[in-house]
């Protein structure tokens, strides 16, 4: 006999109304609320509704409850005829064992993680068609979490197409741009092949753009690490001709060869190229190829420096009388590799060491 306590199913309907708007806010539906939810799935109290599957088997479940969270199973009911006071909704296609892990989601919004990991396309799927947005929210998540491998990606990748999910979409789509080699190998890739040819030629083509795009940002890379060891350069240059390092420096300096190393990572290869200068025969420009290295080295410091008249650096003013003569052409160049390097000052500090090296410049 049910105590005139009790709650009547009437009155559950509309809890579960006030709990399902509650999601959007701040209300915490309590453990005890879910498992009532669930009990009332798995018991079928006072169903009014069958689910009719594949293989014949019959959910039961409530008009209210369906109608209430899914304007598609609404339409259904309304349209379905009931036979014994009772009326059924046909749900085909997947697997039967998929439907009622459906129908307790909707009831509970609770599923057990092995079925969900076997049927999560499935509920996918179903979650799209009668319109449930928390538990097509929940299928991504799960996927997310690491049910999406190499050889299932292009067939999630579809069904996330076709289902309207975005996130999804760019989440299949960037593992296919990581492991392409792996996945158009798989058999889903070869199945695309026969069956939808323009999306394997999309894919493709935003594999070989994404390339593209990695190769211009290497290439970007080492461009900028050339104009930082160029400004370190020009910095250790400075160093050397006005404080002396170690072992080489200006005449009038006094030099410790057990000095600490200095800050300047580009004092070691400059100082080989400073060596080499001053005591190679064929010094004229483009006569030796270190020797040219220094010249431009010196041309470049030139136009760097803001004060030529006190500079310790050689030949700087003479460099500044030359650029006055110099023609167009090579002064576009010029005054192109100097806002670079002049640039390269701001990242200097971000960079890591960069190598000893001194870069030809031309």
């Amino acid at each position: 006999m049910v105590s005139p306590n009790a709650p009547t199913f009437a009155c559950l309907v509309t809890k579960r109304k006030r709990l399902v708007h509650g999601l959007r806010g701040d209300t915490y539906i309590p453990t005890a609320t879910r498992d009532l939810w669930d009990r009332l799935f798995r018991e079928g109290y006072k169903a009014d509704v069958h689910i009719i599957t594949d293989g014949g088997d019959a959910i039961p479940a409530h008009t209210s409850i369906l109608g209430m969270s899914s304007p598609v199973m609404k339409n259904m009911l309304e349209k379905s005829k009931g036979r014994n006071g009772k009326r059924s909704i046909s749900i085909r296609g997947v697997p039967n064992q998929a439907v009622r892990v459906f129908i307790r989601f909707i009831y509970s919004s609770c599923y057990e993680q092995n079925k969900m990991n076997k049927f999560v396309l499935h509920l996918l799927v179903l979650s799209h068609v009668f319109v449930i947005p928390s538990l097509k929210q929940e299928c991504v998540q799960q996927l997310e979490k690491g049910l999406i491998t190499t050889e299932n990606v292009i067939d999630i990748f579809q069904l996330a197409q076709l289902c309207d999910t975005p996130r999804l979409c760019l989440i299949c789509h960037r593992l296919i741009l990581k492991s392409f080699k792996i996945v158009s190998a798989s058999e889903g890739w070869k199945v695309l092949k026969e069956s939808n040819p323009k999306l394997e030629k999309e894919l493709f083509e935003s594999v070989v753009e994404a390339d593209s795009r990695k190769q211009e940002k290497m290439k970007k890379m080492e461009e900028s690490k050339i104009y930082v060891q160029l400004y370190e350069a020009m910095e250790a240059l400075v160093h050397i001709c006005r404080d002396g390092c170690r072992t080489i420096g200006p005449h009038d300096k006094v030099l410790k060869r057990n000095e600490a190393p200095c800050n300047f990572s580009a004092c070691k290869g400059l100082e080989s190229l400073i060596r080499h200068f001053a005591g190679c025969k064929t010094r004229v420009p483009g006569g030796c190829l270190h020797c040219k290295r220094m010249w431009q080295l010196l041309e470049l410091h030139s136009r760097l420096c803001n004060q030529p008249d006190v500079c310790r650096v050689p030949l700087c003013r003479n460099f500044k009388e030359k650029i006055q003569h110099q023609n167009k052409k090579d002064e576009v160049k010029w005054k192109l590799l100097v806002s670079k390097v002049s640039s390269a000052k701001k990242i200097v500090g971000k960079s890591s060491p960069s190598s000893s090296t001194v870069v030809i410049l031309a």
